[in-house]
Formats: C-alpha cells, structure tokens, sequence
C-alpha cells in the first residue's frame, strides 16, 4: 500500500497527460501563427510605401494624393491574401500527409 499512495508534491511535479503528445503540434501551430504575424506587419507596410513611391509616383508619374489612395489599395489587398493564406494553412494543418487513395 505504500507505493501505490501518491503525495500531493509527485502529482504537481508530473505534467498533465494530455500535454505530452501535443508538444510538436503545439511548437508547430507557434511557428506558424508567428510567421503569419511576421508577414501581417511586414508585407502591407512595404508594399504601400514600395508601391507609392517607385510604382505610382515613379512609373506612373502620380499625385502624391493618388499615390496615398491607389498604395493603400495594394495594402488592403496583401492583408486580404496574407490572411486567406493564414485561413489555408491552418486549416491544411492538421490533414494527414499520406498518398494514396482512402477507404
């Protein structure tokens, strides 16, 4: 009877079962939710300045006006494309990766 009693400190320094198979899917929805966070600041931000200054006031010789409206446009779009990106992968996520046909 003395080994099968377990005290409270062995039950605290054990972790929760349903923890130890998660950890790789975790670290791995981590990954992928930082990427995605990464790519939202970084891609609008660039492309509207990159946009306004060598696409519409560069090679389309635009207003500086125009150029303000059109390179928020092209950053409303790459938010929309970096989010349905985000949408597929995270919904591809969890699919298993085999070949073959399933029955």
């Amino acid at each position: 009877m003395d080994g099968s009693v377990r005290t409270s400190s062995d039950a605290a320094s054990d972790p929760p079962p349903y923890f130890r198979g998660n950890e790789s899917s975790l670290v791995s929805a981590l990954k992928t939710l930082l990427f995605f966070t990464i790519l939202m600041v970084t891609l609008p931000i660039g492309l509207y300045f990159t946009s306004k200054t060598y696409i519409f006031e560069g090679s389309m010789k635009m207003s500086s006006s125009d150029s303000y409206f059109y390179a928020a446009i092209v950053a409303v779009l790459a938010v929309h494309v970096v989010l349905a990106l985000f949408v597929y992968v995270a919904w591809n996520e969890g699919t298993p990766k085999g070949k073959g046909k399933y029955d």
